[in-house]
């Protein structure tokens, strides 16, 4: 059963407290191919987003 408006303006309210979003713009095509890659590992494209940008601030920090 889809949510209620309540239900959505809820969890929007919620998602906007506690994440900041960022506008991310790829080249036509790339989304497909990140999606499919992130379906591989077994993640959402956002976790896998996610998980590339905290392990390369790792390796950045590293090196340092």
């Amino acid at each position: 059963m889809p949510a209620s408006k309540a239900q959505q303006a809820s969890q929007n309210k919620w998602i906007s407290k506690n994440y900041d979003r960022v506008n991310l713009t790829l080249p036509k095509g790339r989304k497909a191919e990140l999606q499919a890659h992130a379906a591989k590992q077994g993640e959402s494209l956002n976790g896998f987003v996610n998980r590339a940008i905290t392990e390369q601030v790792k390796r950045d920090t590293a090196h340092k």
